[in-house]
């Protein structure tokens, strides 16, 4: 099969499209026939061998966390899954077992391939609805399934004023509408570029980046992109009392922030105790939950995706269909951001 491959630590511009095995499903697993999938940071972080330490990788590597796809194959003992059904989901790669969750981990081989073998007793897989398309399906599984734990954990409060910080990537695009919905008054840092997608999105206003952008005695900051140890100017600008959320790494420490006025919390599910992936699609398909989408890309174009996604700025989510048997060249003429492209591929 084809499938985006790593056979060394380095940068995504090392990254090929390469032929590899078809991984076949031992018991409890499904095999998946890929449709499309969307890149996440750990795709192009664990390649880069910054946590070669403590992650190792085998090489070969397929990276890919989110999918949508179908069951192509069900391994001894599957029952909630049967060849044909749709299915979407997220799943980390094996070498990241130990950190995965207790009692049901997502695992995978890899969903930037056009076949990925997949553990079935997890709350991180489910059915695709049908009111949920292919490409949406493998846009929203992490970025949803972080949003949802973030507004769990923040419990906003209708009136209060949330600064989101990132909001214009994948994570961010998918919180503001909840935010909005709770009836929350939404600041968000983005571009001159993405301030209409923001604002569109429910955001009441936006902002630049820089520190002295931020307003001041804000309720709630959700903190999407800064590292956890750089937190100190952001929580200055919260009242007393208020929280501050950040899905980052390092796990935060609170004397970092030099506040105790202020409740830190390190957003991190691994166990899907604060919902799964049936829930996202529920929420997606009354329209809560939006994909903003990109950018999109053939297989043929799967590792320029992951150029991309470390070196341009980035809205949304960057989406890899699998359908992709057009030689390179004539994929060199495509506009895969125009919405007519999928009849051009069909």
């Amino acid at each position: 099969m084809k499938a985006i491959v790593v056979t060394g630590y380095g940068p995504p511009e090392q990254y090929t499209v390469g032929d590899v095995p078809v991984p076949q499903p031992g018991p409890g697993q499904i095999q998946v026939r890929i449709a499309a999938a969307s890149i996440n940071p750990a795709d192009v972080r664990l390649p880069s061998g910054d946590f070669r330490d403590v992650v190792p990788l085998e090489f070969p590597h397929v990276p890919g966390n989110d999918f949508a796809g179908t069951v192509s194959e069900v391994g001894a003992g599957v029952t909630a899954y049967q060849v044909g059904d749709e299915v979407f989901g997220q799943a980390v790669p094996r070498a990241l077992r130990a950190m995965a969750g207790a009692t049901r981990p997502s695992l995978s081989t890899g969903s930037l391939a056009e076949y990925a073998v997949f553990e079935a007793d997890t709350p991180f897989l489910a059915h695709r609805p049908a009111g949920l398309d292919i490409e949406q399906a493998a846009a929203l599984p992490t970025v949803g399934l972080t949003a949802r734990a973030l507004m769990a954990t923040a419990k906003v409060q209708p009136g209060e004023t949330v600064l989101v910080v990132g909001a214009t990537g994948g994570v961010g695009t998918a919180v503001v509408p909840l935010l909005a919905a709770a009836k929350a008054r939404v600041i968000a840092t983005a571009t001159a570029a993405d301030a209409g997608i923001l604002r569109a999105l429910g955001a009441d206003k936006t902002i630049g980046y820089a520190e002295s952008e931020y307003p001041s005695d804000v309720d709630v900051v959700l903190n999407l992109t800064l590292p956890s140890d750089h937190l100190a100017g952001v929580a200055g600008v919260i009242r007393p009392g208020g929280r501050l959320l950040t899905i980052t790494y390092p796990v935060p420490q609170q004397d970092w922030i030099g506040r105790d006025d202020v409740s830190l919390h390190f957003v991190l599910d691994m166990d899907g105790t604060l919902g799964g992936m049936r829930e996202v699609g529920e929420i997606a398909i009354r329209g809560e939950l939006p994909a903003t989408i990109g950018r999109r890309y053939t297989l043929n174009q799967g590792a320029q995706a992951c150029v991309d996604f470390v070196h341009r700025h980035t809205t949304g989510k960057l989406v890899v269909t699998m359908r992709n048997t057009l030689p390179s060249a004539l994929l060199g003429n495509l506009n895969f951001d125009d919405p007519t492209r999928d009849r051009a591929l069909t």
